[in-house]
C-alpha cells in the first residue's frame, strides 16, 4: 500500500486501531460518570438551567458559523484546483490527481471542522452532566469527587486524542504520500473551528463574569454564585462553552496542524533521502500517545489527605506517568523502525522526547507564575493592600515577567532541534535547513503526545468550578462547599498550565508551518525563496511589522467586545437588584436575559474577528509577495506567542490571588478575607484579568495558527501565478481589503437585543 512494507502497513492500521481505542475509552469513562447520582431536586433544577443554556449557546453558534463553512469548503476546493498537482499526487493518482486533490482537500476540511466540532460540543456536554455529579460526590468524599470531575475531563481529552488520530492517519491511508495535500484542509478545518469556539465562547464567559463579579461581589457584597444575581447562570453556562468546548477544540486543531507539518516536512525527506520513515513515524508517535494518556489518566486519583495539594500532586503524577511511558516507546520504536534513515534513530528519538520534555517545563513554568501557594501570586496577594491600582500593577509585572520566561524555553527549544538536526553530513544548506524544521515539527508532534491528560486537565476546571457554584446555590453543607472550593483552585492552576501548554504548542505548531510554507514554496517554484526570507528587504520588513500588528488589533477587538457586553449585564444585574422581592429571596432573578444578552455579544464578533485571520495574510501575499508573507508570518508567531502568554498568565495570577483572599477567615476590620478592602481590589484584578486569560489571550493560538494555514495553502498559488501586477490579481484584493474593512466595521458594531442595544 502506497509503496510500504508489510511492517508500516500493519503498524498503520495498528494506529487506527489505537485511535479507536481511545474512543472507546471516552465511551467507557462516559458509561463510569453518568452512574454517578445528580443530587437533590434543588441541585438538578440549578444544573438544568446551565444545561438549557449551554445547549442553546451552542445551537446558536452551529447556525452563525455553517454558511461560513460551505463558503470556505468551495474556496479550499478551487485553493488545490487551480494549482498543478504535486509529483506524489500524480504518481498515486495519474491523470485525476488534480480532481482527487481538491475534493481530498475541500473533504478533509469538512471532516477537520465536524471532528473539532464534535470534541467541543460532546466534551462540553460532558463537563455539564459530570458538574451536578461531582457537586453531589462533594458530599460524600473528597477523592469521590476528583475522581468523578476528573473523568469527566478525560473524556473530552480522549475524544480529542482520537479524532485527530483517526482523521490523520484514515487521510494517510487513503492518500499515502499525497496526504499532505489533503491534510492541509483537514487541519484548517480544525483550527477555523477552534476560533470560532475560542472566541465566542470567551467573549460569552467573560461578559457574563465580569458583569456577575463587579455587581455582585463589589456592589453587592454578594458571594461567588449567589443565586440571587442575575448573571450567575449565565456565568456557569459560560466555563463551559469557554473552557471546555473553546479549549478542547483549541488543542484539538494543535493536535491536527502539527501532525499536517510534520508529514509536509516528512515529505520533503523522503524527496530528498527515498525513505518512507519520515511520514511513517509521526503517525506512530501519535498512537503511542494515545495509550499512554490511556493509562495516566486512569491512574489520576486522590491520597489520604484530600487537600488541593493533594489533588493536584495527583493530576500531575498521572502527567508524569504519560511522558515517561511515552519516551521510552519513543526509543523503541525509533531505534527498531528508524535506524537506516539518514543521521541515525537517536535524532527522531531526542526530537520527540524533547517536546515531552518542552510540555513539562511549561507545565512548570506555568504553575509557578499562577499557582495559588507560589511566590508571584503571594506577591499580588500582599499588594492588594494599596488596593485595585498596585494589585494591577503587579499582576501586569507577573504577565510581562512570565512571558519571557516561555519564550525563551521555547526559543531554547528550538536551538536545540537546530542542533539535533543540524549537522547531518552529505546534504546541502537548504536540505539541512529541511531536516532542521522536520526535527522542530517531531517537537511539537512530541509536545501534543500527552494531549489526553492536558484536555482532562483544563476540562476539570470547568468542571470543579460550576460543581462549587452549583454548591454554593443549592445551599449544600460547608464540608461540601470546602471540598468544592478545594477542586476550584486546583481548577484554577489547571487551567493555567493547559493554557500554557496550549500556547506553546501553538507556537512550535506555527514555526512547523513556517516550516512547510518555505518547502511548499520550493517545491512550485525553487529559486522563489533559495535565499531565505531576508529581514533586511525593506517589503519582508514591512510585512513583518504587519504581522507583528494583527494580534494586538485581534486581542483589542476581543477585550473591546468583552467590555461592551459587560457592561450591559451590569446594567441588567443592576436592574434587577431593584426588583421588590428579589435581595430578600421571595423573587427569582430572570437568568435568561442575561444569558441572552452574552450570547448575543459571542455570536457578533465570529465571523468578523475570522475574516480577519483569514484575509489578512492572502492580502500582504499578493501585494508585497511571497517573501513579505515570510516575514509577515514571523512576525505574527513572535508577537502573538508573548502577547498570548502575557494575557494567560496574568490573569491567572490574579484569579488566584483572589482565590487566596476568599480562603482567608473573614474579618474585614483587619482587612481579612471577603468583603474585605483588599478582596475587593483583588476582585478588580480579577476581573481585568479575565478577558485577558480566558477571551483573548486563548483565541490567539488559533489566529496564528489559522493564518499560517492560509498562508501555506495561498502560497503556491502566489508563486504559481505571479500575482501582484494583473488586474484580476488587483480585483482580489480589493475584495480581501473590503472585507477586512468589514470585519473592523462589523466588530465596532452595536447590535438590537428586544430593545436593549448589546455590545
Amino acid at each position: 500500500m502506497h509503496g510500504m512494507t508489510l511492517f508500516e502497513t500493519y503498524a498503520i492500521f495498528g494506529v487506527l486501531g489505537v485511535a479507536i481505542l481511545g474512543l472507546a475509552y471516552a465511551v467507557f469513562l462516559r458509561q463510569q460518570v453518568l452512574k454517578e447520582d445528580k443530587g437533590t431536586e434543588k441541585m438538578q433544577s440549578i444544573w438544568g438551567a446551565i444545561k438549557e443554556g449551554a445547549d442553546a449557546y451552542l445551537s446558536r453558534q452551529l447556525r452563525t458559523i455553517l454558511p461560513f463553512i460551505g463558503l470556505l469548503t468551495i474556496a479550499l476546493f478551487f485553493s488545490a484546483w487551480i494549482v498543478n498537482p504535486t509529483l506524489e499526487a500524480q504518481t498515486e493518482f495519474g491523470e485525476n490527481a488534480r480532481l482527487y486533490v481538491a475534493f481530498g482537500r475541500a473533504i478533509a476540511f469538512l471532516m477537520g471542522a465536524g471532528f473539532s466540532l464534535l470534541v467541543g460540543q460532546i466534551g462540553m456536554r460532558m463537563a455539564v452532566q459530570a458538574n451536578v455529579r461531582v457537586a453531589n460526590a462533594a458530599r460524600t468524599s473528597f477523592g469521590g469527587a476528583l475522581k468523578v470531575a476528573y473523568r469527566a475531563g478525560t473524556i473530552t481529552g480522549m475524544l480529542t486524542d482520537g479524532l485527530g488520530l483517526l482523521g490523520g492517519t484514515l487521510i494517510f491511508i487513503i492518500y499515502g504520500t499525497a496526504a499532505p495535500d489533503a491534510l492541509l484542509g483537514f487541519g484548517f478545518g480544525g483550527t477555523l473551528l477552534a476560533l470560532f469556539m475560542r472566541v465566542g465562547g470567551g467573549i460569552y464567559t467573560k461578559a457574563a463574569d465580569v458583569g456577575a463579579d463587579l455587581v455582585g461581589k463589589v456592589e453587592a457584597g454578594l458571594e461567588e454564585d449567589d443565586p440571587r444575581n442575575a448573571a450567575v447562570i449565565a456565568d456557569l453556562v459560560g466555563d463551559n462553552v469557554g473552557d471546555c468546548a473553546g479549549m478542547a477544540a483549541d488543542i484539538f486543531e494543535s493536535y491536527e496542524v502539527t501532525i499536517v507539518s510534520g508529514l509536509i516536512l516528512g515529505l520533503a525527506l523522503v524527496r530528498i533521502t527515498g525513505n518512507l520513515n519520515w511520514i511513517i513515524f509521526p503517525l506512530l508517535v501519535r498512537g503511542i500517545g494515545v495509550l499512554s494518556s490511556i493509562i495516566g489518566t486512569y491512574l489520576v486519583k486522590a491520597g489520604k489527605d484530600g487537600s488541593g495539594a493533594d489533588a493536584m500532586g495527583a493530576i500531575f503524577r498521572g502527567f508524569l506517568s504519560s511522558a515517561v511511558i511515552s519516551t521510552v516507546l519513543f526509543g523503541l520504536v525509533a531505534v527498531f523502525y528508524m535506524q537506516n534513515v539518514p543521521g541515525g534513530w537517536w535524532r527522531p528519538f531526542l526530537s520527540t522526547a524533547l517536546g515531552v520534555g518542552l510540555a513539562i517545563v511549561l507545565d512548570r513554568i506555568t504553575e509557578y507564575f499562577t499557582g495559588a501557594d507560589r511566590e508571584p501570586v503571594r506577591e499580588i496577594r500582599e499588594s492588594t493592600d494599596g488596593g485595585p491600582a498596585t494589585t494591577i500593577i503587579s499582576g501586569l509585572a507577573v504577565g510581562y515577567e512570565s512571558s519571557v520566561w516561555a519564550t525563551m524555553i521555547i526559543a531554547v527549544t528550538i536551538f536545540v532541534a537546530y542542533l539535533i538536526y543540524g549537522s547531518i553530513p552529505g546534504y546541502s544548506g537548504f536540505e539541512q535547513v529541511t531536516f532542521v524544521l522536520y526535527g522542530v515539527a517531531l517537537t511539537g508532534i512530541g509536545m501534543l503526545t500527552l494531549t489526553g491528560n492536558n484536555v482532562a486537565m483544563d476540562s476539570f476546571g470547568p468542571i470543579a468550578d460550576n460543581a462549587n457554584g452549583i454548591g454554593e446555590m443549592a445551599g449544600l453543607e460547608p464540608k461540601a462547599r470546602q471540598v468544592m472550593a478545594d477542586l476550584d483552585a486546583v481548577g484554577n492552576t489547571t487551567k493555567a498550565i493547559t493554557k500554557g501548554i496550549a500556547i506553546g504548542s501553538a507556537v512550535i505548531a506555527a514555526v512547523s508551518l513556517f516550516g512547510s510554507f518555505i518547502t511548499d514554496v520550493g517545491v512550485i517554484d525553487p529559486e522563489a525563496l533559495a535565499q531565505g526570507i531576508r529581514v533586511s528587504q525593506p517589503m519582508v520588513f514591512v510585512g513583518m511589522l504587519f504581522g507583528g500588528a494583527i494580534p494586538w488589533l485581534f486581542s483589542s477587538f476581543a477585550i473591546k467586545a468583552v467590555s461592551r457586553a459587560a457592561s450591559m449585564i451590569v446594567s441588567e444585574v443592576r436592574r434587577q437588584f431593584k426588583i421588590p422581592g428579589l435581595m430578600e429571596g421571595t423573587v427569582k432573578p430572570d437568568y435568561a436575559r442575561a444569558v441572552s444578552i452574552s450570547t448575543a455579544a459571542a455570536q457578533k464578533e465570529l465571523i468578523s474577528l475570522a475574516v480577519m485571520a483569514v484575509v489578512s495574510p492572502i492580502i500582504v501575499g499578493m501585494v508585497l509577495q511571497v517573501e513579505a508573507l515570510g516575514g509577515f508570518l514571523a512576525g505574527i508567531i513572535l508577537s502573538g506567542q508573548l502577547l498570548a502568554v502575557f494575557m494567560a498568565n496574568a490573569g491567572g495570577a490574579w484569579d488566584n490571588a483572589k482565590k487566596i483572599i476568599e480562603d482567608e477567615p473573614r474579618n474585614p476590620a483587619k482587612n481579612l478575607g471577603k468583603n474585605s478592602e483588599r478582596h475587593k481590589a483583588s476582585v478588580v484584578g480579577d476581573t481585568v484579568g479575565d478577558p485577558l486569560k480566558d477571551t483573548a489571550g486563548p483565541a490567539l493560538n488559533p489566529m496564528i495558527k489559522v493564518v499560517n494555514l492560509v498562508s501555506v495553502i495561498i502560497a503556491p498559488i502566489i508563486v504559481q501565478f505571479k500575482f501582484g501586477l494583473g488586474v484580476l490579481s488587483w480585483m482580489v484584493v480589493g475584495l480581501m481589503v473590503a472585507a477586512f474593512v468589514w470585519a473592523l466595521w462589523q466588530s465596532k458594531r452595536r447590535v438590537v437585543l428586544k430593545e436593549t442595544v448589546v455590545a
